[in-house]
């Protein structure tokens, strides 16, 4: 019934995540308990306790693993390395703590790399531009040996994207080869599909003669559908697909391009815009625990099974329990990553930590007004259901006799305290919550090329993302403009590149080229709220929402800048010789 059918054939290029700390552990090994104690960063220090454990042959309680500050992960050092168990393995053998630490050509050499998949899929529309059908086949190097299918999964459940698309076929295959396993990395396995549906519909758009903007508007999933199941299966909890996307149409001003393409025409330059929209499965290891204490010396101190690595956790955890409790910011300390202060913990990935986290720390602090409540009626000698609590004091209602949550934790550990209330003043949850969220929005990338040396120079980038509910705002533009950061670097520049003997020709920042500070713009962005449904505040992941639409953005923008030269696709990188040899051979 197809009026027009599009295909596109690819190949998203390989990448590594360039944490700015090496890869580095330090084993050590007590003999009168026979514990093992290991230090390596990671999203989670559970999930490396459980794969040493079951490597040394030795139960979990047998292994402490403790992770501070990290330089950088995003999913790349999630995963456990052969290091970590061998410096715990060698300090036993030796009677002694040893340490190792990689050089960065290691780091390049060694660190599980991502994305690497090539894609043949089509899209049937028909005459009025109503997407009929997409039929795709996503093939993974998942590298010499399989670490990771999450990215070929995810990415075959959201490539219909935001789109009512009425049917799918898309299958997914992985491949062996001699180069690093590949891992999630920053929006796993997304980044990649939707670069794949918004280069189809662009060429769908420039070959049968639609509008971009309307071609894309026309087959959004409107908000009367949700909650929304896409042909694949997925079960859409909810969203306004076409706010955010007409609010980052009129963001970038996409009205008044014409105006700026024709003025960079005067200075020699070919400028072109680009958009694309996307949305995010945030899923992850599904159990989350927290722990908090109400310290009499005035603390409260949150043991989460998260770890940050430079996504402000400290801050923006500690303002929910510190609203909740009423007690001021610096008085929440966050502690993390070390498996001998709780039993479980599902670490920082899928835009997790705080769509999850969020849920068991606000339980707990909910235990803990409800057990202060009992010991306030204690202290001020009334019934529980006459005492109020409100920034941080309890009172009884109707009168102006109140005590503090501090006062409160001080009287549970006297000796004199009713036995059932006597201890330290403390609330704990451990919750499994399977539902994931969808985050989703829309970015607009202008570019210019000097086609004299296939340059191509981001000059303006615009996204609005869905979280469903911002907790801390700044932080999570801060995480768009990272994103944005590693899209457009994956869009332009960087490359895991193997010569035909197999050999990393790419293995130290002379050669891998990344995205610095005097190559990108400022960038403008905005978040929209929509709540979830997926879970009780109604959060949604942030940090991965600006890589995830970027590599279309800027490719499209590319192809639109050389498009009356006839250039039809770019490949990426979309380096200058990549740029420079369409300019003068299109059909290549």
């Amino acid at each position: 019934r197809a009026a027009h059918v599009v295909r596109l054939e690819t190949r998203v290029n390989r990448v590594t995540g360039v944490p700015m700390e090496p890869r580095t552990a330090l084993g050590d090994y007590d003999a009168a308990s026979g514990r093992y104690t290991l230090y390596a960063g990671s999203g989670g220090s559970w999930r490396i306790q459980s794969d040493v454990a079951r490597t040394l042959g030795v139960p979990t309680t047998a292994v402490r693993v403790v992770a501070r500050d990290i330089g950088g992960n995003y999913g790349t050092r999630n995963s456990c390395y052969p290091e970590q168990i061998l410096v715990a393995w060698a300090a036993r053998r030796l009677g002694r703590p040893v340490k190792w630490t990689a050089d960065r050509r290691e780091t390049m050499l060694t660190d599980y790399q991502s994305r690497d998949l090539v894609s043949c899929a089509e899209l049937a529309l028909d005459a009025a531009g109503r997407f009929l059908a997409l039929r795709a086949v996503n093939t993974s190097n998942v590298g010499a040996h399989a670490v990771s299918f999450i990215p070929l999964a995810k990415g075959i459940a959201v490539l219909p994207s935001v789109y009512d698309i009425p049917a799918a076929f898309i299958q997914g295959r992985a491949v062996l080869t001699n180069t690093p396993p590949t891992t999630p990395y920053r929006a796993a396995g997304r980044p990649e599909v939707m670069f794949v549906i918004e280069r189809l519909i662009d060429l769908a758009a420039r070959r049968h003669g639609f509008d971009r903007v309307a071609l894309r508007r026309r087959n959004l999933v409107p908000t009367a559908a949700m909650p929304y199941r896409n042909p694949v299966g997925l079960l859409y909890d909810s969203g306004d697909y076409a706010d955010a996307f007409d609010r980052a149409v009129a963001l970038a001003d996409w009205a008044g391009f014409e105006a700026r393409r024709t003025e960079a025409r005067r200075r020699g330059r070919y400028r072109g815009i680009g958009l694309a929209n996307y949305i995010e499965l945030n899923t992850g290891m599904p159990r989350e625990r927290a722990e908090i204490t109400v310290r009499p010396e005035g603390r409260v101190d949150v043991v989460l099974g998260t770890l940050s690595s430079g996504q402000g956790h400290e801050t923006s955890f500690a303002q929910l329990v510190a609203e909740w409790l009423g007690v001021a910011l610096e008085q929440v300390r966050l502690i993390t990553g070390d498996t001998d202060l709780m039993p479980f913990g599902g670490g920082s990935h899928s835009g997790r930590s705080m769509r999850l986290g969020a849920v068991v720390m606000a339980k707990a602090s909910d235990q803990i007004v409800d057990k202060g409540r009992a010991i306030a009626a204690w202290l001020l000698e009334a019934a529980a259901v006459d005492i109020s609590f409100a920034d941080s004091r309890f009172t009884v209602k109707g009168t102006n006799r109140s005590v503090g949550l501090f006062e409160v934790a001080a009287a549970a550990a006297r000796p004199e305290a009713p036995e059932a209330l006597r201890g330290r003043l403390t609330g704990a949850s451990d919750e499994t919550m399977p539902v994931p969220s969808y985050p989703y929005g829309c970015a607009v990338c202008e570019i210019e090329v000097d086609p004299e040396t296939g340059v191509v120079e981001l000059v303006r980038h615009t996204t609005i993302d869905d979280v469903g509910r911002a907790v801390n705002p700044l932080i999570l533009h801060g995480q768009t403009h990272g994103g944005i950061a590693a899209g457009v670097g994956q869009a332009l520049w960087e490359l895991c590149h193997y010569d035909a003997d197999g050999q990393l020709t790419a293995a130290t920042f002379m050669d891998y080229a990344l995205p610095r500070a005097d190559v990108l713009p400022s960038f403008t962005t905005q978040l929209t709220e929509v709540p979830s449904t997926s879970n009780p505040l109604g959060l949604r992941g942030g940090g991965e929402g600006g890589t995830t639409p970027a590599l279309g953005a800027v490719v499209n923008a590319i192809v639109d800048a050389l498009a009356e030269l006839g250039v039809e696709h770019v490949e990426m990188p979309a380096t200058p010789e990549r740029v420079w040899r369409a300019i003068r051979d299109p059909r290549a």
